[in-house]
């Protein structure tokens, strides 16, 4: 038997759901703040710290009714702060976030003043994204305004960080004694850097210092608050939060309910000092926490149902922090409150062994019973994990709303062995955001935006001529009825491809270098391995691993579109290439016959059929050798990830028909599976088909999958779901994940949202409510092919 949420969780659950995200302008004016008094005299690492001191120092403090583990973003529950010296909103920005229907941030009168009169003034002309935009070339404005790629730095800060055990084992006095230990070490007769570092060190210092005011804070405030309040046991919650306050964040913590609220401090720390993408992870939080637990349900001072509770308070903090405001093609690539903080469950440990535990089963509980939609969940599965804890995941996974999602660990591990971790980051590596690979706690892996594959084919098609925007965007490689085979066109879209890639990494180094003067991060850089004894910012390559992706979006639309032309064109001669780029032109009307062969007469990725994976294996590599290895800024390379969040709807936007039968304006298909309703055989033909990529030659690759509740039902549903996880990680795929829901209900969801306000989906490497997603991903997800074994 169950044993459900608590009232307090409830009562908890009930308010962080039922709060309006809002614009919080507090953090924007505190910046404004310490800049407008320190800017120009301390160099610029020492100016982000003391504004990130000032910031901690004056900020409103938050203690909710009933919560047990304290501190937000903003001043309260769903309050999201702005980072203006990143990217300074207009005016108009904020007026179209506050009325849009979906994703919508409340801004009120007086925040809109304080924007207009204090932050727009100061920092309209200083923040990155007029330096970005400043300092980009034309081809890069071209490529970025007409949908080739995306770049996530131009609104939110770097970063796909992920929390290692450091921070259970010491506190930031500790980083503090480590800091003055790198400062002692500093050679200024031989190394021409020293300065640099001792400047690095020092901001370090600063936030290290920050931090801790911050605790002592929360700390004084809890004491105050149970002075007045007169339920005793809530006096007596008060006064453990204030003494929790008072160990951490300063010392290490000595209990799982300090090891939680040791976490969120420094989860609000870097989520505040920068906005990162994305949020900060607790990565392996069940391995981190167990030894807290095991000692202290030994001791008798610890059981299972009161660290239950304080886990799903833990949950909610994160579920009460909305992604922060973005506008434009930003919010198109991710149209979400979801800020994709992921929590990794299960793998193994640091020696190889299983690393299942008490808690991993703990936080499957805890998921199932709240269905929030932070932070995300996965569960991470190897040849040692118990098929126990696997079906027990299946079951939580099976009742529909997207979590968690299921990573192969010895892929993981194989994936970051490759990048050039060694054997024990890599097993205490795993998976943040949606479905990217990194060594927590000590690699900066920064994804950098997407990449529109299947537009850079139109683009050939078309010799490098943009019919949408009316500019030429790419490389004149000739007109597609001058390819005389199929090999031709394939050499030219491979151009086109290189060209593109050279100019989007062109203006990434740009970024970078950027971001390494004018932004540093030396809150994160304290708590990433090696930035303290390298002397070196976290944007700047102080982290032991420095790894810069590009992430592909469309493998099955391209694959399905060259497919299309080999077959029909080359092959088969069914109809000319003229032929067909009229029909895709007038978007198939009036070309009923050469629509009706394209969607139902050709072969398709996703189906284990060797001529269209063929041609998937070609475009995959095409891309993988195009990227990966190239040098990044900070000392590390570039390598591949295959996911789209929402960017595959805006990419199918920004198109013409294309190939393969889809029509104009609608979406590319999603990460690595198939196109909808392309793969007719069932699971195991499609992940077949996903498995002759080299899933191990990327950072992640994200495969979705339908299947309506009847498929999965009882004993033999279970097993039959386990098997199939278990076979598609056998064959080194890295990541699946499922919405089980049937068609019908989701068109009634659509036509009905109010009746379906608590119906959640999984999207992308994600899950969101369905209410919430724009009327095209709806019909996208709707159309997903519904699998039966």
């Amino acid at each position: 038997m169950e044993r459900g949420m608590n009232e307090r969780i409830r009562r908890l659950r009930k308010n962080s759901l039922s709060t309006q995200p809002h614009i919080s302008i507090e953090r924007a004016v505190l910046i404004s703040e310490a800049y407008e008094k320190y800017e120009g005299s301390v160099e610029i690492p020492i100016l982000r710290a003391l504004a990130f001191k000032h910031f901690m120092e004056n900020r409103t403090l938050c203690i909710n009714e009933d919560e047990l583990i304290v501190g937000e973003k903003g001043e309260n529950p769903q309050g999201a702060p702005t980072y203006p010296e990143i990217c300074c909103h207009r005016l108009e920005d904020f007026k179209i976030m506050d009325a849009r229907e979906k994703i919508s941030f409340k801004v009120s009168d007086e925040v809109k003043e304080i924007q207009a009169n204090k932050i727009i003034p100061y920092w309209e002309k200083r923040s990155i994204r007029k330096k970005i935009f400043d300092h980009m070339t034309p081809e890069w404005r071209d490529c970025y305004e007409n949908g080739i790629f995306t770049e996530f730095m131009e609104q939110r800060g770097p970063g796909h960080t992920v929390a290692d055990g450091k921070i259970y084992k010491k506190g930031f006095l500790g980083f503090k004694e480590d800091i003055k230990r790198a400062l002692e070490k500093l050679d200024f007769h031989s190394d021409t850097r020293a300065f640099d570092k001792k400047v690095q060190l020092e901001a370090m210092a600063i936030c290290c210092d920050a931090i801790m005011i911050y605790g002592r804070r929360y700390a004084e405030y809890a004491r105050k608050l149970s002075e007045i309040e007169k339920d005793e046991k809530r006096q007596k919650e008060l006064l453990l939060i204030a003494e929790n306050c008072d160990t951490v964040p300063a010392s290490a913590p000595r209990t799982f309910y300090q090891a939680l609220q040791m976490y969120w401090f420094v989860h609000v720390g870097v989520t505040t000092e920068m906005n990162t993408w994305d949020a900060y992870s607790p990565g392996r939080l069940d391995q981190h926490l167990y030894p807290f637990y095991k000692k202290e349900v030994e001791e008798g001072n610890l059981n299972e149902e009161k660290a239950k509770e304080l886990l799903e308070c833990f949950w909610i903090k994160f579920n009460n922090q909305p992604a922060p405001p973005k506008v434009g093609i930003t919010l198109k690539e991710s149209g979400t409150y979801t800020d994709f903080a992921n929590i990794n469950t299960g793998g193994v440990t640091e020696d190889g062994a299983d690393g299942v535990n008490d808690i991993s089963y703990l936080i499957l509980e805890v998921m199932d019973e709240l269905k929030i939609l932070q932070p995300s969940s996965n569960v991470q599965i190897s040849k040692k994990t118990p098929q126990h804890f696997l079906k027990k995941a299946c079951e939580v996974s099976r009742k529909g709303w997207g979590q968690p999602a299921f990573y192969n660990t010895d892929a993981i591990i194989q994936e970051l062995l490759g990048a050039g971790k060694t054997i024990e980051d890599a097993r205490q590596g795993g998976a943040s955001g949606c479905v990217e690979t990194g060594a927590f706690g000590k690699e900066a892996y920064i994804l950098t935006g997407y990449l529109n594959i299947p537009k850079i084919l139109e683009l050939t098609l078309y010799n490098g001529f943009d019919r949408l925007s009316g500019k030429q965007l790419g490389l004149t490689t000739g007109e597609a009825a001058e390819f005389t085979t199929y090999e031709v066109l394939f050499e030219a879209f491979k151009k086109q491809l290189k060209y593109f890639i050279d100019i989007k990494v062109q203006g990434n180094n740009i970024i970078e270098n950027i971001y390494a003067k004018h932004m540093p991060a030396p809150f994160l850089s304290v708590i990433t391995d090696d930035c303290i004894l390298k002397g070196m910012d976290y944007h700047a390559g102080g982290a032991r691993y420095n790894t810069n992706y590009i992430q592909g979006v469309g493998i099955a639309t391209i694959t399905d579109s060259l497919s299309s032309i080999k077959y029909n064109v080359f092959d088969k001669k069914r109809f000319t290439m003229e032929e067909l780029i009229k029909a895709m032109n007038d978007n198939f009307q009036g070309h009923a016959a050469i629509h009706n062969i394209v969607l139902n007469k050709t072969p398709k990725y996703g189906n284990d059929d060797d001529y269209a994976d063929g041609i998937m294996l070609d475009v995959f590599n095409a891309f993988y050798h195009e990227v990966t290895g190239r040098d990044n800024m900070k000392g590390g390379k570039y390598r591949i990830d295959m996911l789209p969040t929402t960017c595959h709807v805006y990419f199918g936007e920004v198109m013409e028909a294309s190939p393969n039968g889809r029509l104009r304006g609608k979406p590319l298909s999603e990460g690595i599976s198939p196109e909808k309703a392309a793969d007719q055989y069932g699971p195991t033909a499609v992940i077949k088909s996903a498995t002759k990529m080299d899933h191990l030659r990327t950072g992640g690759t994200l495969l979705n999958q339908k299947f309506t509740p009847s498929v999965v039902a009882g004993d033999e549903g279970i097993e039959n779901m386990a098997s199939l996880i278990r076979s598609y990680f056998s064959m080194d795929g890295h990541h699946i994940q499922f919405n089980v829901i049937d068609r019908q209900t989701l068109i009634k969801a659509q036509n009905n949202p109010k009746e379906y306000k608590d119906l959640i989906v999984r999207v992308a490497g994600y899950s969101d409510h369905f209410h919430n997603l724009s009327k095209v991903l709806q019909d996208e997800i709707i159309d997903r092919t519904e699998q039966g074994f």
